[in-house]
């Protein structure tokens, strides 16, 4: 029999969502996403840290300081190495700034260029005549920056202010200033971005192999095992399991296809018995037909050959033994074709309420000769509440009759047969007890297989057909009920069938 399996909360149902494998994915993402954020935020704080305050003012302020600071440092030491001091004071500031003296000589703060018409103007400011404390706003004369060989800046057009600061030195201007205009980008920008981008990738790198290791490899090293189990179950190895640890769609999916696998073995386990059965049917059963087939081959010979009964009394003998044989096989074939049509669910039951105590004074009176040549007695009892089930009358009669002749065969002389029907919780249980030898404790799983007899020439002697009892168990089981057997309180054989209650 296949087994019967129960029905798997955690398959049936939808997969716990914190559990799920799209929220861990979304929850570890996001999770890389403010890492890196949360990294680069203190990397940058970090560096800002490191950076002179100076570097976070804009350009016109940083040429005032480092104009406010070059004059004393001029007037303290008048051969003051001006591009040892730039590249000291601001050499590592991201801003870019030089100084121009009124010698036409130019000093700067690192390697970079100059614009040639923010040089042109500062020039030209050093030979104008302003006010020590002005700051430089510039306006250029057109005719004069016309007349300039530097090309104009980009875009075509002059900044209106101009980033530069008079140097005074006892009252006089002695040099000019200036800080570069910064690019299209910010010089913060420009000094940190490389590091932090690189940081940035470096980041989503690390966050990337966190995640495949975290998350995805646990998963694809899972579908790798549900892989494998799918092909060996594809190759005939329904026995094998896929691993079912996590609660997500994974373990989910394993877990439906670990049923799957266990349906297939349960039914692969019933076809290759039910392969066996059938086999040992066909044994069964030719071994059944060819019992009754030798006996009347041999007696019909033995009547054809002439002279070879000489007595009519003899003769009479012979053909009384192969008409009992012939019934016997007509019994065998009927049986036969009863069972099949009863386990293919042929034939529609006429379900009624039937009463109990007519089936059995039915079956008392089919069997009362018999009965009476053993000097058996048969009792009936019908328990209050039991008087009558709902099923098919001509099959119920047919199985009390099986099971009253199965115990007239095997009662003793003397003996006594008991005929019973009572109500139990929701159930009728109809009883059928004799006092013969009963059934080996080995044997009473198995007597009501086809063609099965405890012992095998008694029963052959008695004259039936093994297919008795398979048929009770065929017609009990129609009707929704049970049937099993049992040691009954009178010493012999209790067979018990179960029926619900109308």
């Amino acid at each position: 029999m296949s087994e019967r399996l129960a029905p798997d909360p955690i398959v049936s149902g939808r997969v716990v969502w914190y559990r799920s494998l799209y929220w861990r994915i979304a929850f570890a993402f996001v999770a890389t996403v403010a890492l890196v954020l949360a990294i680069q935020a203190g990397l940058f704080l970090w560096l800002a840290s490191r950076t002179d305050a100076l570097a976070m003012r804009p350009p016109q302020h940083v040429a005032a300081v480092a104009a406010s600071e070059l004059g004393p440092a001029l007037e303290a030491d008048p051969k003051l190495d001006i591009d040892a001091w730039l590249v000291r004071e601001y050499g590592q500031s991201p801003h870019r700034v030089f100084v121009v003296t009124v010698q036409d000589r130019l000093f700067r703060s690192g390697t970079f260029n100059v614009p040639p018409f923010l040089l042109r103007v500062a020039r030209m400011r050093l030979r104008a005549p302003f006010a020590p404390d002005e700051p430089v706003t510039l306006r250029p004369e057109p005719i004069a920056l016309a007349q300039a060989d530097e090309p104009p800046p980009p875009g075509g057009r002059f900044p209106r202010r101009q980033f530069l600061q008079p140097v005074t030195v006892r009252g006089r201007v002695v040099a000019i200033v200036g800080v570069v205009p910064p690019g299209p980008g910010h010089p913060l920008l420009e000094r940190f971005g490389p590091a932090l981008g690189a940081a940035g990738l470096a980041l989503l790198g690390l966050g990337t192999a966190v995640m495949a290791v975290v998350v995805f490899r646990p998963v694809h090293r899972r579908l790798r095992s549900l892989e494998d189990a799918a092909a060996a179950v594809g190759a005939g190895e329904t026995a094998v399991r896929a691993p079912e640890d996590g609660g997500d769609e994974v373990a989910s999916l394993a877990r439906r296809f670990n049923r799957m696998a266990a349906d297939l073995d349960a039914r692969g386990r019933d076809l290759k018995q039910a392969d066996r059965s059938r086999r040992q049917l066909l044994a069964d059963v030719s071994h059944e037909l060819m019992t009754p087939l030798t006996a009347m081959r041999g007696y019909l010979e033995t009547l054809a050959l002439p002279g070879a009964v000489k007595d009519e009394a003899t003769r009479a003998r012979y053909v009384g033994i192969v008409t009992e044989e012939t019934l016997r096989l007509e019994a065998i074939v009927g049986d036969l074709l009863d069972l099949a049509r009863l386990d293919d669910g042929g034939g529609t039951l006429e379900r009624q309420p039937v009463p109990l105590a007519r089936v059995f004074e039915r079956a008392f009176e089919r069997h009362e000769g018999a009965l009476a040549e053993k000097g058996i007695t048969l009792d009936r009892v019908v328990g209050p509440g039991a008087e009558q089930i709902r099923g098919d009358e001509r099959r119920l009669e047919q199985v009390v009759q099986n099971l009253v002749a199965n115990a007239v065969r095997h009662t003793p002389i003397d003996g006594r047969i008991r005929l019973s029907a009572a109500a139990v919780g929701d159930a009728v249980v109809v009883a059928v007890e004799d006092s013969g030898p009963g059934i080996p404790p080995d044997h009473v799983d198995h007597v009501f297989d086809r063609f099965y007899r405890v012992d095998s020439a008694r029963d052959a002697r008695s004259g039936g057909s093994g297919l008795g009892l398979s048929i009770v168990r065929a017609v009990v089981e129609r009707h929704g009920g049970t049937a099993r057997a049992s040691t009954a309180d009178l010493g012999g054989a209790r067979f018990e069938l179960r029926f619900p209650r109308t």
